[in-house]
């Protein structure tokens, strides 16, 4: 487990690691170039670079700390990838229902298994789960998401590619919004993160603006007409 710098969180911890792409958010897979540059330094966690790798020996790693924290799950994979097996799926569950001092963000874009196997898990209170939305094509994810038993449920428009009118924002609890970051980064408009955060206030939907993104994050900052936005659900 490490601290994050991802701005709605306080630590990953990645069971698994690796992916393939399935969508047009993954085209410039920050997952990927890190998981490639940690190979290259000889990590041996990421000896298989960014090809789908179990991490057994990581599953009691919230168990071992005390403290309240708030943790993405598989930041450097996705735990709904068609190559994770249920069986080991559930052992991440059973770790996630046996911390409750933690909350859990599970954030994926393999929206159809995840309603598949949802009855088969034990959503406790601690998980929240999100589904990635980066443009029009990926709307569908949505209806998946509702279907599941948890408490929070929320999006991830990032990178946003589009614009996302009509949001189906009921039952959703929270939206995350982001531009895309990295030299390779795809242009977001302020016009599409304005009209998100007016459907958010509309629907008394929690609304998190995390970056404007381009070649140059930290300058370019996450304000949106003046405002910060880091509404987030209540940690118990």
């Amino acid at each position: 487990m490490s601290n994050s710098h991802i701005e709605w969180t306080e630590i990953t911890w990645n069971p698994a690691t690796g992916c393939t792409k399935v969508s047009s958010g993954c085209k410039n897979c920050y997952a990927e170039a890190f998981a490639k540059r940690l190979q290259g330094m000889g990590v041996d966690k990421y000896k298989n670079g960014f090809n789908l790798t179990l991490h057994p020996d990581t599953l009691d790693y919230p168990k071992r700390i005390k403290s309240k924290k708030i943790i993405f799950v598989n930041s450097m994979s996705d735990l709904f990838h068609k190559d994770i097996p249920f069986e080991y799926i559930q052992k991440i569950f059973k770790t996630m229902n046996e911390c409750p001092q933690h909350i859990f963000q599970v954030l994926t874009k393999r929206a159809e298994r995840l309603e598949e196997l949802s009855p088969y898990l034990t959503w406790t209170d601690n998980i929240w789960m999100g589904v990635t939305v980066e443009d029009e094509k990926a709307k569908f994810r949505i209806k998946h998401l509702k279907k599941t038993k948890a408490k929070i449920k929320f999006l991830s428009l990032e990178p946003l590619l589009s614009p996302l009118k009509n949001l189906d924002l009921k039952k959703i609890n929270w939206v995350i919004v982001g531009g895309e970051s990295g030299w390779k980064s795809r242009k977001v408009e302020p016009a599409w993160v304005e009209n998100i955060q007016q459907q958010c206030e509309k629907n008394n939907v929690l609304f998190f603006f995390k970056q404007w993104g381009g070649m140059n994050k930290k300058a370019n900052g996450r304000e949106l007409n003046g405002k910060t936005y880091s509404e987030m659900p209540k940690v118990a």
